[in-house]
């Protein structure tokens, strides 16, 4: 089968022909009809973040169509439309049972330790695969699996709740999910902070005050905006070290900043900043199985409209994918990027 996959850390991406994979036990083989291109996998591409092996197919955003069941799979079949979760657990161990099955003992995910998404194929186990209903696309589904499902985790870990307030730093494909999440979970005002004027036009044209921080001091015009006060809880999408501070500095008494987005870089805080306001910083590691039929849910309903999201698709082609790479680590790409072999 077709491929693109990652040779060599700090380069691009190659086409590759590879065997297509065999069911195993307890598995399904997924002919993929959309991969979403995420922000981590530029992360992988250039060593930001550890690859389990090379070669591999990166993408963890997947959604498609099984063309074979293996042994023992009886709750899906030939032709069933799916999207997963990118972690294969084992379901047995502590992390497993308690719901945390991000940290699976076992953990692996795909796109990072195993063949992902940036191929035709994909065999996984049954445990991460969700029946997709037939009015959510698969390119909609296959971004639901990352961008969506990690900001809900996000919003559910700085236990944001109806009638607070929210900043949300970056509007990729997480930050416009977020917007949209915490319009649904009762946000009282929502502050959308980027540089890209196009992307800010569509945050506020979905009901969130826009702030250019192009052209402002981000924390001075939240702090403007809430006289003085600060917003309930922060969101950091981007994987800065500056917008992780601005995060925390918008922050009102109590407040709560979630980090999502990832660095190798560090950023500081004072103790004064943090105990006086006594602010929380929260670190928030992918999402839980349990949160994805909420997620599918909410498409169903229209409340999660995807087509803010999904803004362009390219073909499982190395140079194509190359460039979307490229435009993502400059910070200059579109919403979301989907891939469709």
């Amino acid at each position: 089968m077709k491929a693109v996959q990652l040779i060599k850390i700090d380069k691009d991406l190659e086409n590759m022909e590879i065997p297509t994979p065999a069911p195993k036990l307890g598995e399904v083989l997924i002919k993929i009809e959309a991969a979403g291109i995420c922000h981590s996998d530029v992360h992988y591409r250039d060593g930001v973040s550890s690859v389990g092996r090379l070669p591999i197919s990166l993408g963890h955003e997947v959604a498609g169509v099984i063309e074979e069941v293996g042994e023992n799979v009886t709750d899906f079949q030939k032709g069933d439309r799916v999207c997963l979760n990118y972690m294969i657990t084992c379901g047995k161990c502590k992390y497993c049972i308690q719901g945390t099955e991000q940290f699976c003992v076992k953990g692996k995910m795909i796109g990072k330790d195993v063949n992902g998404g940036y191929a035709e194929y994909i065999a996984v186990p049954t445990r991460g695969v969700f029946k997709l209903p037939e009015s959510i696309s698969y390119e909609h589904a296959s971004v639901m699996m990352c961008s969506s499902a990690t900001s809900l985790h996000a919003l559910r870990k700085t236990r944001f709740k109806t009638g607070e307030t929210i900043a949300i730093f970056g509007l990729g494909g997480l930050g416009i999910s977020a917007l949209q999440l915490a319009k649904v979970l009762g946000a009282r005002e929502i502050y959308a902070v980027d540089i890209d004027s196009e992307k800010l036009v569509t945050a506020e044209e979905m009901g969130a005050v826009p702030i250019n921080a192009k052209n402002n001091d981000p924390v001075d015009k939240i702090m403007e905006l809430t006289d003085r006060e600060g917003v309930d809880v922060a969101l950091e999408l981007i994987g800065l070290s500056l917008t992780m501070d601005q995060g925390a500095r918008s922050l009102t008494r109590f407040g709560r900043l979630g980090l999502v987005g990832i660095t190798a870089n560090t950023f500081d805080i004072s103790s004064y900043e943090a105990i006086c306001r006594e602010k929380e910083i929260i670190g928030v590691s992918d999402h839980l199985l349990s949160e994805i039929p909420f997620l599918l849910n909410l498409a169903q309903e229209g409340k999660l409209d995807l087509n803010k999201v999904v803004t362009r698709t390219v073909p499982l082609e190395a140079e194509a994918i190359n460039e979307v790479h490229h435009q993502l680590k400059e910070f200059k790409a579109d919403f979301r990027t989907v891939i469709k072999p």
